[in-house]
Formats: C-alpha cells, structure tokens, sequence
C-alpha cells in the first residue's frame, strides 16, 4: 500500500533527519518524518489556541473560571480526543483499505513494511512527541510518572521505523478507542455533570469499549505478537521461504534512505513488503525484550486501570445516591418540622378556646346562653 498521505517528504527535511536516522537504524523515518511532525505542530495548534477559544465560546460560564492548572488539563483532554478519534479512525481505515497487510505472513508482520502502516505509526510517534513536550514544560502539573510513560510510548512506537512489527502500529494503536469515553468522563466532572443520567451512559460506554479494545482485542493481539517474535528470535534467514519475497530482491540498499531518490521510494511504498529487510536474520534479543516487555507492562496496567475504573464508577455514583438520598431524607424532616409546627399550633389554638370557654369569654353559645338567662 502506498503512503496515503497527499504530501510528499521535503527534502530538506529528509537530509536533515537521515544522519539521525542511519544512527539508531530508523531506516523509514526520513520517509514519513513529514507526518509527525505535522501531527505534532497540529495538537500543539489545538491545546495552544483552538481549544481555548473554543471552550470559552462553548462553555463562557465554566472554562474562563476553571484554575490555570485546570484549563492545562483540559486543553490537553481536548488533545487527547481529537487525537483519539482520528488515529483511531486511519488505523481502522489503514486495515481495511490495505490488502498487502491482510495477506501478510509471520516473517513480514516482523519485518515487513508498508506505507499505510508506516504512517499510522507517524501520526502516533507524533502525539507522543507533543505529548513528551507537555510533559517536560509542564513537570510539576504532570509529574515524573507522565512523563516517563511519554518516553517510553515514544521509543515503543519508533521500532516500527526500523521497520519491525510495523503491521502491529495500526493494532495496537485501536486501544484509544476507549480514549474519548474516558475524556468525557472528565469533561462531565468539570461541567458538573457528576453522577448525571449522561456519565452513567458514558461510563458504561467506557467500561465495555475498555474491556472489548484493551484486554479482549490488546491480549489476543499480544498473544499473537509474542509468538511471531518468538518465531522471529530463532530463525536464521528469514527470507529462504517467503515466495512473497522474490520480487524485491533487486534492492540491493537494505536501508534505502538516499535523498535523490526519495520521491521514487515514497512512490513505490508497495514495491515490496521486505524491501527494508531483503535479508533478515534472527531479530536483536534486546529489541524483542523492550517492546514485549513493555507489552506486558501496559497490559498489566490495562488490567489494573480496568478495576480502578470500575470502583470509580461506583464510587461516583454510590455517592451521588447517597447525597441524593440525604437530601430526601432532609426534606422529610422538614415537612415533618413544618406538621409538627402547624399541629403544635392547632394544640394551641385549642388550649387558648378551651381557656376562654372556662373564663366565661369563648363562644357564641356562652354569649346566646346569657342572654336567655336576662330575658328569663
């Protein structure tokens, strides 16, 4: 599949990154270094400016009041869902459109490479890269913990520029599909919203789309990761029975990255799936280690964060309950308060008539019984 992006690499852009590139054996980055950083400079746009504004025209009497800190937070929520729906939307669009990556084997989802996938793992090198930024700018909002996840998500995603496990980016990166929900759920709790009718929905929304993308979805595919890397460890020429291979193997360059001929490798992005890696041997064990082991980081973590969500949830609500349950309970106490008073009254009424009848000052009928006592 071709690199869908409309634009091209420039080339001075090219010449600038490929010494880094060569460095760390990022052998596609100079291809789609473009994508990024326009992904990038995009979300850095976003936080700086269009969600500001935005926010203040949409919400004029909550944005404009919210804390510095708080509106940081919220600039990059806005981020965050922008970014997850539209990396969510080319990766779900990448698996269907690109028919090279369906017929793949285990040796080209390790090795292979195609321009469709190398672009979805641009546009999320890209968020991580502002994400990395943020985080360093802004320490003591976000903290250490954020700060190394950036790193780490970085480096994870820039494997795929060797290329290696390059069909996996758009896989692995459907995981932010539960991402708006989780969003909204914030938004919610700043609109004081919390415990409405629309964050239960919400919430269950996020529940299901967590467990389905994260752990039913992200552990069946780290299963299937683990075992073609595990394959990938103990092969010793990768390409002596690949039928699929026999096209490509006029690349003489296993890193192709040279600048003259840039615009002809960014044009022919489908010439052939092992171009990168006409001749690949066993894989590195400390590459198959960092990305497996983060691997099963992150999915512990999904784990982990999956019951954390659901205590939250049931804390919010149990406690919009009970706050909903004392405030009946005090406005029967106040109608309770306010019978008792008007029965207290009515007690009173009576004592004060039965006191006047008794003294001879009450009632009609005392006042007609003298009288006829008079005419008598």
């Amino acid at each position: 599949m071709h690199d869908p992006f409309p634009i091209p690499p420039p080339s001075l852009l090219v010449r600038t990154i490929t010494p880094f590139a060569e460095c760390f054996s990022l052998s596609t980055l100079p291809i789609h270094i473009h994508e990024l950083l326009f992904v990038a400079l995009s979300y850095h746009f976003i936080c700086a400016y269009v969600s500001p504004v935005l926010s203040c025209r949409l919400f004029p009497t909550i944005y404009p009041h919210l804390s510095h800190r708080t509106r940081l937070n919220w600039d990059v929520h806005v981020v965050s869902l922008a970014q997850s729906i539209f990396v969510c939307a080319a990766a779900l669009w990448v698996m269907y459109a690109d028919e090279e990556r369906k017929a793949m084997d285990w040796k080209e989802r390790v090795w292979g490479y195609t321009g469709g996938g190398g672009m979805i793992q641009a546009f999320a090198a890209g968020y991580f890269l502002w994400d990395l930024q943020i985080c360093l700018r802004y320490m003591s909002v976000f903290g250490v913990g954020l700060l190394m996840h950036a790193v780490a998500a970085l480096v994870v995603f820039s494997f795929g520029f060797r290329p290696f496990v390059n069909f996996y980016g758009p896989t692995f990166i459907l995981y932010e599909l539960s991402s708006p929900f989780l969003n909204f759920h914030w938004f919610f709790d700043k609109l004081q919203m919390t415990g409405s009718r629309a964050q239960w929905y919400n919430g269950i929304l996020l529940l299901l789309s967590f467990f389905c993308c994260r752990l039913l979805w992200g552990t069946y595919q780290s299963i299937r990761v683990y075992q073609d890397c595990w394959a990938a460890l103990h092969v010793e020429n990768a390409n002596s029975s690949s039928s699929s291979l026999l096209p490509i193997l006029k690349v003489t360059n296993p890193n192709p990255i040279g600048v003259p001929e840039l615009q002809e490798e960014h044009s022919l992005a489908t010439a052939g799936l092992m171009r990168f890696n006409p001749n690949p041997t066993n894989i590195p064990t400390w590459l198959a280690l960092t990305y497996l082991g983060s691997n099963v980081v992150l999915n512990t973590l999904n784990f982990y964060w999956f019951l954390k969500m659901i205590e939250t949830v049931k804390k919010r609500f149990r406690t919009s309950m009970e706050k909903k349950r004392e405030v009946e309970d005090e406005g029967m106490m106040v109608d309770a308060v306010v019978e008792g008073v008007e029965l207290d009254g009515r007690v009173v009424e009576k004592q004060d008539m039965d006191g006047e009848i008794r003294e001879g000052k009450g009632t009609g009928m005392d006042w007609a019984d003298g009288e006829v006592r008079r005419r008598g």
